[in-house]
């Protein structure tokens, strides 16, 4: 309890505000509120959508020919969570996710995974300086956009130390924890042909992703224009300036949030987890965080396409990326050559999509 010490002799002595007023005295003022700092300001739905087109636009003119990719990175974001990108070598997954970050406007990390990399050089560590002693050296984690290139080639030591870093939003170092910007998304990449020397990331990690991304070949015609800009000398031309004024990147996550999702579509996610659990070539099915993942995907993506309210189409959109890497298959189904995209499709089509 804060005891207040006595006036002294030059001080008047303060009136004790527990006393009544007198009868028909005039109320004293309110003190007035501060106003909020640091929090966007609520942009129309309208505005955000013409963002995030633009924003798609101007990263598939410089990735051509992965709209799909796009699409999902960028519902990925607006829902606050992380994206795991698989590919073959060359597709341009860096290329991506740089392209992604200069666009909106946000710091960008590189970190090549490599089975010698250790914790701190990821996260950082206390280095003593002569003149002022122990100051901490930040790692490449401190940033908005990360892109953790290869990450099954690093040991489970340095895969935990980035899991807390997305599921928490924080690293510990030396046992201090130290905050990370609340933008923080880390885009990781995985080559799903070269297995020998890996670590498999561990159903935990893999269920801190929202959405795993699998980019394939360009279509003909986009490889063609690829081979046109690069004669024209237009293939390693920056991004230009970010098309997001300040603050609106979070107010595209916060926007989503405001997505209305009917009773209806939520019996239909119900619905549809439950018939993901029940197939005979599944040994482990979605977990409640993997169907609330699906969720806010499915807003973001509403968001996207400039509309207020979820629909059925958004959810059947989003559902491999979102829990074709979650599922277990039995060892049986994966010798009859079973896949996790073709037991949720047949899930998603045994289901009736409510009107």
């Amino acid at each position: 309890m804060t005891q207040s010490s006595p006036p002294g002799p030059d001080q008047p002595e303060r009136p004790d505000p527990r006393q009544e007023a007198p009868a028909g005295a005039a109320p004293p003022p309110a003190a007035a509120v501060p106003a909020a700092v640091g929090i966007p300001r609520e942009v129309p739905t309208a505005r955000l959508a013409a963002a995030a087109g633009e924003l798609a636009a101007a990263i598939e003119a410089r990735v051509l020919g992965q709209h799909e990719a796009v699409t999902v990175l960028l519902a990925a974001y607006v829902a606050g969570g992380h994206a795991l990108i698989e590919g073959l070598p060359g597709l341009g997954k860096t290329r991506l996710a740089r392209t992604f970050s200069q666009c909106l406007g946000a710091r960008f990390s590189r970190v090549q995974f490599t089975p010698d990399l250790m914790p701190a050089d990821l996260v950082g560590t206390n280095v003593f300086d002569a003149g002022a002693g122990f100051r901490l050296l930040r790692g490449p984690v401190f940033t908005d956009v990360l892109m953790a290139d290869e990450i099954n080639r690093t040991p489970p030591k340095t895969q935990s130390a980035l899991l807390e870093a997305m599921q928490e939003g924080q690293v510990t170092i030396d046992g201090e924890t130290h905050p990370l910007g609340a933008g923080f998304f880390v885009v990781a990449t995985q080559n799903p042909i070269e297995l020998e020397g890996v670590y498999p990331l561990p159903e935990a990690q893999l269920d801190r992703f929202l959405v795993r991304i699998e980019m394939g070949l360009p279509s003909r015609a986009a490889e063609l224009e690829l081979l046109r800009q690069s004669v024209a000398g237009k293939l390693d031309e920056a991004a230009g300036a970010p098309l997001l004024a300040p603050g609106e990147a979070a107010a595209l996550r916060l926007g989503s949030r405001r997505v209305h999702v009917a009773e209806e579509l939520l019996d239909y996610l119900a619905r549809l987890a439950a018939a993901s659990r029940r197939s005979p070539h599944v040994e482990l099915g979605v977990s409640p965080r993997a169907v609330l993942a699906l969720l806010e995907a499915a807003r973001a993506a509403a968001l996207i396409e400039g509309r207020d309210y979820a629909a059925p189409d958004d959810v059947k959109r989003l559902l491999v990326p979102c829990w074709a890497h979650r599922l277990i298959l039995t060892p049986e189904a994966e010798l009859e050559g079973h896949t996790p995209r073709q037991i949720l499709e047949q899930a998603a089509a045994a289901e009736p999509v409510p009107h």
